[in-house]
């Protein structure tokens, strides 16, 4: 069973995930993406060799695990967490640990192994949506999970060990300390003003419009005042929402937004390997006045060096001004 550890300074969890133990010569070289050609566990035909399928987006006349299917959600292979189980908080002198209770789970997003988010149907990517709203729907009803993280590595510098395109989404019995300190920040905004902060940016970004990206009818994407990396991006709903959810029953007009978003990176900066991560309510508060869900979309650009690791600062050398001007620029 993993354990979850606590840093007694700074109040952060760390996962030790004893089922992935490495010893040292296994860092030493990097796992390599599967090469075109070679064995893919996500393409079709191979559904044998993955867990069984959550849930999958098929015609009805075909089995589940097996070919037709659009889009496939199953648990991960080599989880970070397990489901199964209880969490046995445990004190250990000064230091707190619990057992890594959680879920993990893969969203294959394509049968096609060569497609992308970019590259595919937008409706396929509205499926990717929905499977994630479903998920995290389903999720919240096991009470020992309080959030549950979506995000994707795209590219093995992003940390994808797969070629073929994915998203993961990780249950976890704590609120994680980012995601914490945001929605604690936007809370002390709100006792203040009495407004939430991101609508507020939303509103001051719309007017000045420097660092406005592209905007539809329900979202807006923006670069960030204070971006951590070059190109980083913010996709949120004009309208306060507090938790993830479709607009109006429809995941469409997010679809759009996000493939336009990723459609100027790829041309721009050749295809980057990117991370993005979904922020939503904890479910403790999930309907709430204060937090804004959004998806933050990071290409991987630049490395993390000895002074950010030290110091919690981050260089960026691109203004966000100008790389919502060189995506705006990009003609997609």
């Amino acid at each position: 069973m993993p354990e979850l550890r606590k840093d007694p300074i700074v109040g952060r969890w760390v996962m030790i995930s004893v089922e992935r133990g490495k010893r040292p010569a296994d860092f030493v070289s990097s796992v390599q993406l599967r090469k075109k050609g070679g064995f893919c566990p996500f393409c079709p035909g191979n559904e044998y060799t993955t867990p069984p399928e959550i849930i999958a987006f098929r015609p009805a006349a075909t089995e589940p695990d097996s070919p037709g299917w659009t889009l496939r959600v199953m648990p991960n292979k080599f989880p970070a967490l397990q489901i199964y189980g209880d969490l046995r908080r445990m004190g250990e002198g000064i230091f707190d640990k619990m057992n890594g209770l959680g879920a993990h789970e893969v969203i294959v997003e394509t049968p096609d192994h060569n497609l992308s988010l970019s590259t595919m149907s937008e409706k396929a990517v509205e499926d990717v949506l929905w499977a994630c709203y479903l998920r995290l729907t389903d999720l919240k009803k096991d009470h020992r999970f309080k959030y549950v993280l979506v995000f994707k590595n795209e590219g093995e510098v992003a940390g994808a060990s797969l070629e073929h395109s994915h998203t993961q989404i990780i249950a976890l019995p704590i609120v994680p300390k980012h995601v914490k300190e945001e929605v604690d920040a936007a809370r002390q905004h709100y006792e203040f003003k009495e407004r939430c902060i991101f609508c507020d940016v939303i509103n001051q970004e719309l007017e000045d419009g420097k660092r406005v990206i592209y905007e539809n009818d329900k979202y807006v994407a923006l670069a960030p005042f204070a971006p951590r990396a070059p190109f980083e991006t913010w996709i949120l709903p004009k309208r306060h929402e507090s938790r993830f959810a479709p607009s109006e029953k429809s995941f469409a007009e997010l679809a759009e937004i996000m493939q336009k978003i990723l459609k100027q990176m790829d041309k721009i900066l050749d295809t980057p390997p990117y991370n993005f991560v979904l922020h939503t309510s904890p479910f403790y508060n999930e309907v709430n006045e204060y937090y804004h869900w959004h998806i933050e979309i990071m290409p991987k650009l630049t490395k993390i060096a000895g002074f950010e690791w030290g110091s919690g600062f981050y260089i960026n050398p691109t203004p966000p001004e100008e790389s919502a001007k060189f995506m705006r620029e990009a003609g997609v």
